[in-house]
């Protein structure tokens, strides 16, 4: 089933109320800001992908585009995989601010004095928050083939600490969700609530987004970096408190300063090349610069500044082709939706 919702001059996104799925309509006319002919384009190529699930476009502030492809209705928390990392981070610049965590310099030994044992490699007492939140910790990767016997675990937080340095803290970036599960421990300790809770209090309630619980491991910490589930419409609205610089309906959630320092290259991802920050991934996209958290199987939140744009697509997690799945996803924001936005109102 495929479920289109254009707005016609709508409100924001941040104060529209969220109607049943069932109440969607079929079809209602195009809004006056992006063109018609463009968010028709976009509306048949999101068809065309038989992972994708939803696909919401919002500009300056308006949803523009609410499609609702397949599967869960655009309400229905989804698992958005690593997508779960960027809200992690926001997680980490919430501490911050409120005094719980010093910053990202702060070095994470003292939460796990009971896992380094004196005979550890003396790196592993250098990391620090931002290390873990640039995946520059020097700890050897639990992602990729390391993940199965990683989570098959009876402690993710030792095994992850228990890894051999591959590099120096701060130096090499390497992928691994292990380090944003150490900074969900920490967040553990540090707030005295559990991430779940801190994350339902603070982002979640703010954003009038749903957050369910979702797994946590064998010691009650709640899995940083994996497996959180929000809405798509949930999702566009954290994107877009990030697009306005961390306030959404008036309220500041997370810090200016923060969403800025998250979207700061510090490293490359090997296989994109896109740069990546506080678990942003960012890159420059028809001569905007983009940002973007990225989940397996085809989850995403787009941001364009420049362009007052926010994308957020959800996707089934676990379908075939998910490297095709992605490479067409991600042409529709390039070749159809940036153009589109470029051109201001059209049609």
């Amino acid at each position: 089933m495929t479920i289109s919702v254009l707005l016609v001059g709508c409100e924001s996104e941040s104060s529209m109320p969220r109607p049943d799925d069932a109440a969607e309509p079929a079809l209602e006319a195009y809004p006056a800001g992006m063109a018609h002919d463009a968010l028709e384009r976009v509306r048949e190529r999101a068809d065309a992908l038989p992972n994708l699930q939803s696909l919401l476009v919002a500009r300056h502030g308006t949803t523009e585009l609410a499609h609702r492809a397949s599967g869960p209705g655009l309400d229905t928390p989804v698992n958005v995989k690593s997508v779960s990392k960027s809200v992690l981070s926001a997680l980490v610049g919430i501490a911050i601010d409120q005094g719980h965590l010093e910053g990202i310099d702060q070095r994470i030994a003292p939460f796990f004095e009971g896992y380094l044992t004196d005979d550890a490699d003396p790196r592993k007492r250098e990391i620090t928050v931002g290390d873990l939140l640039t995946m520059r910790s020097g700890l050897e990767r639990t992602s990729g083939s390391n993940y199965g016997a990683w989570v098959s675990s009876s402690n993710w937080v030792r095994n992850a600490l228990q890894q051999p340095m591959q590099a120096d803290p701060g130096t090499k970036r390497s992928y691994s969700t292990g380090n944003s599960h150490l900074l969900s421990a920490v967040l553990t300790q540090a707030t005295g609530q559990s991430t779940w809770a801190f994350a339902r209090e603070h982002l979640a309630e703010p954003l009038n987004m749903a957050l369910p619980q979702w797994m946590a491991d064998p010691q009650g910490i709640y899995f940083g970096g994996n497996d959180m589930r929000i809405s798509a419409r949930g999702l566009l609205a954290f994107g877009e408190m990030y697009r306005n610089g961390g306030w959404y309906n008036g309220t500041r959630i997370v810090p200016q300063a923060w969403v800025r320092a998250s979207w700061v290259e510090h490293s490359q991802s090997h296989w994109s090349r896109a740069g990546y920050g506080y678990s942003w991934f960012t890159r420059r996209e028809s001569g905007y610069r983009m940002h973007y958290g990225w989940g397996y199987g085809g989850q995403y939140v787009f941001i364009v500044p420049e362009l007052e744009l926010t994308v957020v697509a959800t996707s089934a997690p676990y379908a075939n082709g998910g490297r095709e799945h992605r490479r067409r996803l991600q042409a529709i924001v390039t070749e159809v939706i940036i153009p589109a936005a470029e051109q201001g109102t059209g049609g």
